[in-house]
């Protein structure tokens, strides 16, 4: 049988309603309610990180098609500007190789793209492409993304929710509910105060034993994150979740030394590549990393990643991708849950993450999903056909 290859790379723009990027969300969302952020210390920012322009580039779908007529796809962020490279610049790489070369095609985009790229924008563009050519991959062998990385060494994955009310989390059968930070230092004293009492009302609520962990997005400094780490000791806080700014893997580091006895440090959301995991681990001492997969550089640089940190016994657990982490978690055992990110604007139901863009979209019930569910080819989801897509940059 003679292997497909590729004959086009596509990169599509959805409306600012397609679903790709969970940051762009309606005013009222919980995922935009005075959530701390580096930009908090500034009181025009505090409240909303829209404010800052947090949503502006908005979401990017991937399609490559096959020479067989077989097309895969994926989403991710970046918008316009990313559809631009992928057009651009990835393409001339991509196109006429085997559907098979994934390995090669993502070393061949990383270093062209050295010169401007390494992380951030570039690496997402990098990340929707790679995701896009496993989907084609599966697609073309007829096996689901998990069966092709190693196959599942468990038949269901248990989920933590994040969102604003872990007792409706624990009440739809999670394992535990992770809370935005809203007061960060600029508040000082008083955000502490106000953190901790929000904690301890949420412990109340969701009782002992279920997890309760507090995502800081980058928006801590070393002194502050001590503190609020050791006046948050008395609620049974599982971790403390990317308080530092993500370059700064030396204060991370001190952060871990001084923080309380079985509290956890753990980071990554915003990190990207081996190479930035590897200064995570090995100078940050993080013990959980958080890549996500649409950022990171996709599937075949998280695999990686993934065996970096197991070496370091380090436990990985994507930020929340829906499926595109999902496959990931289904193969590894040192990836025993998942992160569920609560789309309801009050956080108070399970709908998909990707809704609209995606149907045929998994989600958990009673705070699991069976791998069974994603045993359809690739990462066994499909675009939306009422959602327009418009391709900025065509060739």
């Amino acid at each position: 049988m003679t292997t497909p290859t590729i004959t086009a790379l596509r990169a599509y723009v959805p409306d600012s309603t397609g679903g790709a990027d969970y940051h762009a969300q309606p005013a009222g969302h919980w995922i935009d309610d005075h959530i701390a952020s580096p930009m908090a210390k500034y009181p025009e920012y505090r409240e909303s990180r829209r404010s800052f322009g947090l949503s502006l580039l908005g979401n990017v779908v991937v399609e490559v098609e096959a020479s067989d007529g077989t097309v895969g796809f994926a989403p991710t962020t970046g918008g316009e500007p990313a559809a631009w490279i992928i057009e651009n610049h990835l393409a001339r790489l991509v196109e006429g190789a085997p559907v098979t070369d994934l390995e090669r095609l993502w070393d061949q985009m990383y270093l062209s793209t050295l010169y401007y790229g390494r992380k951030g924008l570039v690496v997402n563009a990098i990340s929707g492409v790679d995701l896009a050519l496993w989907d084609l991959l599966g697609k073309v062998r007829g096996l689901p993304v998990h069966a092709m990385i190693g196959g599942a060494v468990r038949d269901e994955i248990p989920f933590y929710a994040t969102g604003p009310r872990p007792d409706v989390a624990r009440k739809l059968g999670f394992i535990g509910g992770k809370l935005p930070l809203q007061h960060g230092p600029a508040e000082g004293d008083e955000g502490i105060a106000k953190t901790v009492a929000r904690l301890a009302a949420a412990r109340e609520a969701v009782g002992p034993g279920f997890w309760l962990m507090l995502d800081c997005w980058m928006s801590l400094t070393l002194d502050h994150a001590v503190r609020l780490s050791h006046a948050l000791d008395g609620v049974g806080l599982r971790w403390l979740e990317e308080p530092l700014l993500p370059d700064d893997y030396w204060s991370h580091a001190t952060l871990r030394e001084r923080m309380p006895a079985g509290m956890l440090l753990s980071s990554g959301e915003h990190e990207s590549t081996r190479y930035g995991f590897r200064a995570l681990l090995e100078l940050g001492k993080v013990d959980l990393v958080q890549p996500d997969v649409g950022w990171c550089g996709g599937l075949t640089e998280l695999l990686r990643i993934s065996a970096l940190a197991e070496s370091h016994g380090a436990m990985v657990v994507p930020h929340g991708s829906s499926v595109y982490s999902y496959h990931f978690v289904a193969t590894r055992q040192h990836s025993p849950f998942a992160e569920f990110l609560m789309m309801h604007p009050e956080g108070t139901e399970v709908v998909p993450m990707f809704s609209p863009l995606l149907v045929d979209e998994p989600v958990p019930v009673n705070g699991r999903l069976k791998v069974s569910e994603l045993d359809r080819p690739g990462f066994g989801v499909r675009l939306n056909p009422d959602r327009p897509l418009g391709r900025p940059y065509p060739r």
